[in-house]
């Protein structure tokens, strides 16, 4: 009696040890996709700053990608360009791309791009034209392999209008914006 008892206790053990095993695993196997998925495919990268406002707010996460990426006008971007900004990445939207041309209006600081005033629902508020005109001097034609980049909360944004960062690299973008996942009530994708 006293060694079927143990036997079933080390049977027991022995499910229990193999059950903890298989979720250990698991985990594992979760663990490692997260790893591949935030490696090659995708990243978080939290918004420091107001110069995207209102699309995106101070301290936002948003998920980045940068798979097979080639940039759009109206997208938003993270980059980082060596000397400006600390070298740290900063968010901003492409207004143009290679061989677009630039122009913003004097009077009303309307961007134009190609001739054609943008229709933007997604800025703070129109360029200060006496104030927030940058250092660039306009129309631009945007290089080939680089893009026009500007924050959506135009009077406070450091963007391609000042020769500090003007036009940037396409190798320089890190990723575009897929989603914002925090903060939560303002989950979901950007406009």
């Amino acid at each position: 009696m006293q060694e079927t008892q143990t036997e079933g206790k080390k049977k027991q053990e022995g499910r229990f040890s193999s059950e903890l095993f298989g979720w250990g695993e698991s985990l594992m196997v979760v663990l490692i996709f997260f790893v591949v998925v935030f490696t090659f495919f995708v990243r978080l990268i939290g918004v420091d700053g107001t110069s995207m406002y209102p699309t995106l707010e101070d301290r936002s996460i948003m998920l980045v990608s940068n798979w097979s990426y080639e940039p759009e006008k109206g997208d938003i971007v993270v980059l980082r360009k060596e000397g400006f900004y600390r070298d740290q990445p900063i968010v901003k939207r492409i207004i143009a791309v290679g061989g677009d041309t630039v122009d913003i209006d004097p009077v009303t600081g309307d961007v134009l791009v190609n001739g054609a005033v943008l229709d933007e629902p997604y800025i703070a508020e129109k360029i200060n034209t006496l104030e927030k005109m940058g250092d660039m001097v306009y129309p631009q034609t945007v290089p080939e392999g680089s893009v026009f980049v500007m924050g959506d909360n135009r009077n406070y944004s450091t963007d391609s209008r000042w020769s500090q960062l003007g036009m940037v690299d396409e190798r320089y973008i890190l990723g575009h914006v897929l989603r914002v996942v925090y903060p939560l009530d303002r989950f979901g994708t950007v406009a």
